[in-house]
């Protein structure tokens, strides 16, 4: 019986270790490394395409995906 009881105590163990080495591995918690930051969606005015604000053209106010269709909407 204390056999059995040491057998599943070393199994506990090794996946507990096992566990806590794959959430450091995966990048988790670990110092140095940025966080990902989320940027507001804007939709375009002309066709209503989503797309990152940082990667949009913005006229009049409004967003658009390119300087095609912001050239299309201010005719």
């Amino acid at each position: 019986m204390s056999r059995l009881f040491l057998l599943f105590a070393i199994a506990v163990a090794v996946y507990l270790l096992v566990r806590s080495f794959r959430r450091n591995a995966s990048g988790k918690n670990m110092p140095g490394q940025d966080e990902t930051i989320a940027e507001d969606m804007v939709r375009c005015a002309h066709c209503g395409v989503h797309l990152p604000k940082g990667e949009s053209v913005q006229a009049d106010g409004k967003f658009f995906c390119g300087a095609e269709h912001r050239d299309a909407s201010l005719k």
